[in-house]
């Protein structure tokens, strides 16, 4: 009869490779905290300071319209830097850390009953647009539906606590006004998962639909979850830095007595606000407040500015064709606009 023994030699190597694997996670923490705290900070701090000394160098050695160009730019990009930061790092946590089964077991097998249960996950997610684009590409990633992805994508920064407080507090005795965006925003989202199902094509998406390296799926653990955060959000700040050029290019060129012209029609005033809800890129925590200061436009045409502008703007679509294609992001962005305000002007009649 064979009996067995122990190897203190060999307890000793086990222990000191199971020391040392804690000690490589140890750090791959650290650097991950680094990027987060440290370079997050250290973008905010940059942009502020360069929002605040930018118009005084552009006073110096252009005209008042370059100050104002650099306010607006600076203003955007402060404003998304934070949210994006979030998205990026759910993104990567999502990518590293959460097995795909647990997105079978969560929603529906059917894409069209999964979209207005991802629509309605939406409101977990504190975050604005910026967060968004890289939280549904991870899920997508994860082999979440694309229309139930895209659903939880236009629903998250348009229906969360944050938001809906905000609303409320910018509307002061007036909460047809939050039950209205709520409504809208919500409608929206789920309309256009259901248009997917039915109308969307996987060739307007990129063939990447499986983890891969520098997504933050290839590799689980911390590792996984650095690669994908510093490559998410170097990828994707990018695309933010287009969108809020582009907004403050628009912000400079057209003048505000052409706004002025669509006051005066109900319809034409809807429409005005949708387009400027675009260009503006305002955050989704701070559009409320924006809105409440057109006092000249109809409740109606300020309720098409909050839903629109969360899902549609020119920062988003940056983002979506960075991450998704631009094929995808004209014809999403497209049609998302219309259901937008169409959905805005319904809800607005009835509740407003």
């Amino acid at each position: 009869m064979e009996t067995r023994g122990t190897d203190p030699g060999g307890a000793d190597t086990s222990g000191a490779e199971s020391r040392s694997r804690v000690a490589d996670g140890a750090r791959l923490v650290v650097r991950a905290l680094v990027y987060v705290v440290v370079g997050g900070v250290a973008l905010v701090v940059i942009a502020t300071v360069g929002s605040v000394l930018g118009p005084m160098f552009a006073l110096d050695i252009a005209t008042p319209a370059m100050a104002a160009w650099w306010t607006v730019f600076t203003a955007v990009a402060v404003q998304g830097i934070p949210f994006l930061l979030l998205g990026t790092v759910v993104s990567a946590a999502i990518g590293a850390f959460v097995p795909e089964r647990v997105f079978r077991r969560v929603l529906p097998k059917n894409p069209a009953l999964a979209v207005p249960v991802a629509g309605a996950a939406g409101a977990v997610l504190p975050g604005c647009e910026c967060a968004s684009v890289p939280v549904a590409d991870s899920l997508m990633r994860r082999g979440v539906a694309p229309a139930a992805a895209l659903a939880f994508l236009l629903s998250a920064p348009a229906i969360n606590p944050v938001v809906l407080v905000a609303t409320s507090i910018a509307f002061p005795g007036n909460p047809a006004m939050v039950g209205a965006r709520l409504v809208a925003s919500l409608a929206t989202a789920v309309v256009m998962g259901w248009l997917w199902v039915r109308f969307g094509r996987e060739e307007w998406l990129p063939t990447r639909r499986t983890p891969e390296v520098g997504a933050g799926a290839a590799t689980g653990g911390w590792r996984g979850f650095r690669d994908g955060l510093q490559h998410d959000f170097l990828h994707a700040g990018g695309f933010l830095v287009l969108g809020a050029a582009a907004a403050a290019t628009f912000n400079i060129l057209v003048p505000r007595s052409l706004l002025d012209v669509f006051t005066g029609s109900p319809w034409l005033s809807v429409l005005l606000l949708a387009v400027l809800a675009v260009v503006l890129c305002v955050c989704s925590e701070a559009d409320a407040f924006v809105a409440a200061s057109l006092t000249g436009f109809s409740p109606t045409a300020r309720l098409a500015f909050m839903v629109v502008g969360p899902m549609v703007d020119l920062k988003l679509i940056a983002l979506q064709a960075g991450t998704f294609g631009r094929a995808f992001a004209v014809r999403f962005s497209a049609v998302t606009w219309v259901v937008a305000v169409v959905s805005s002007g319904v809800v607005g009649w009835w509740l407003l």
